[in-house]
């Protein structure tokens, strides 16, 4: 495929195919019908029920027994805006052409205008971990609620954001919860090893037992084997390693990333594509000028990004795009993280607050300036609007690192 996109199509699509059903592919019918837009619209989705709130599978898997509805959560219902919607219908195929695309399932072959991808991600699963649990999807959290009791012994995969959050419900709920981590430190891909490195202590706290630089050589249905040949007993194995974009389905349609992950610019046009074709939440790889390239993932973004997909789409030039920043928010082990930014692995991070004695924040910079990068809050609600509002600007912001340092001080410019 020419990496040089064709000329713009008329920016009056007739008919829009919006494939997904979560909440990037609700929150884009909703601005779509709240634009103005009249032309027909059509949702394939694939878990056979209507769309629901993902973050409550971890945060509430054992005191949630239902999904959070999007149609109560973000008052917007699919079935009332859509023309049809297909919830047990997912794609299986695409083929692009200059003025549209044709959408394959297993028993039709739907055409349209303008397609949205939104079809979201799959946990990742190592094909020889099929004794694991993943979670994911409302199905995931039924299942593993289900095979979960007060007393049962638990070993989690992977410290990260699902990992760490479901590790804390269920010791709360009595169960016996092991944690092996590869890595250095808890969340130590998204929060680096020092930062990372200070929640260890939470996990004592909650009378979980954490391993970390620890492997998986092997999952049973009655535990796991370590790398170092040591054996785990358990009566569920939680594979929390990650996710990855669902965009199989399109195969060679569009160029997609080494994940699967679809570039998309800052109208959330996928690159290398014709710009009737886009995607949104967490298939993307979005453009932005202040953060360079931000993976999508988060909750956040499939709320926001929607309308200004739908206003590039409908009105194209009208005017300057926001750049949002990415922000991640998480209850785990008896704590509220924030993160607003995207730090890099090797940028130096300054604490604000004694970790030890309650709410702290971390705030990252660029090595030997003063230019920041990104900003995570624990327990501290006084530093979430300042960081939100630091990442307003067309580009990074510039904070003294002494202003930062100072906890009484407020976190601004």
């Amino acid at each position: 495929m020419s990496p040089t996109p064709p000329p713009r199509p008329s920016p009056h699509p007739r008919s829009v195919l919006v494939v997904g059903a979560g909440l990037a592919a609700t929150q884009t019918v909703g601005a779509l019908r709240g634009a103005g837009f009249a032309g027909h619209v059509r949702v394939l989705g694939a878990e056979g029920v209507p769309p629901y709130d993902r973050p409550p599978l971890s945060k509430h898997l054992l005191d949630r027994s239902t999904p959070a509805w999007l149609a109560q959560e973000v008052g917007v219902d699919l079935a009332e805006l859509a023309d049809h919607v297909d919830l047990a219908s997912p794609a299986t195929g695409l083929t692009v052409t200059a003025d549209g695309v044709r959408v394959r399932t297993e028993r039709d072959e739907h055409h349209a205008d303008v397609l949205v991808v939104a079809s979201g991600a799959h946990a990742a699963r190592p094909s020889a971990w099929s004794d694991a649990e993943v979670l994911h999807t409302a199905a995931d959290a039924a299942r593993l609620r289900e095979r979960l009791r007060p007393g049962d012994r638990l070993v989690v995969v992977g410290a990260g954001w699902v990992g760490a959050e479901v590790a804390g419900v269920a010791a709360r709920a009595g169960v016996h919860v092991e944690v092996v981590e590869a890595g250095a430190a808890p969340l130590a891909g998204a929060l680096g090893e020092r930062v990372g490195a200070l929640t260890v202590a939470w996990y004592d706290e909650h009378g979980i037992r954490l391993r970390t630089g620890a492997t998986v050589a092997a999952v049973r249905p009655d535990g796991v084997t370590l790398g170092d040949g040591s054996t785990l007993r358990a009566d569920v194995v939680l594979a929390a390693v990650g996710a990855r974009p669902a965009t199989g389905w399109v195969g060679d349609a569009l160029p997609r990333e080494p994940d699967g992950a679809l570039r998309v610019d800052e109208g959330f046009a996928v690159l290398g594509a014709p710009r009737h074709v886009r995607a949104v939440g967490d298939v993307t790889l979005r453009r932005s000028a202040r953060h360079g390239w931000v993976p999508g993932g988060h909750w956040d973004g499939a709320l926001r990004d929607p309308a200004t997909l739908v206003d590039d789409l409908l009105v194209p030039g009208s005017g300057a795009l926001p750049d949002r920043a990415p922000y991640v928010f998480s209850t785990q082990l008896g704590r509220d993280l924030t993160l607003f930014g995207q730090p890099a692995r090797d940028d130096d991070v300054v604490l604000r607050g004694d970790p030890a004695a309650g709410g702290w924040t971390a705030v990252w910079y660029r090595p030997g300036a003063d230019t920041v990068t990104g900003v995570l809050t624990v327990d501290r609600p006084r530093d979430v609007g300042a960081a939100r509002r630091l990442f307003t600007g067309p580009a990074l912001p510039t904070l003294a690192r002494a202003v930062v340092a100072d906890p009484d001080r407020p976190l601004r410019v």
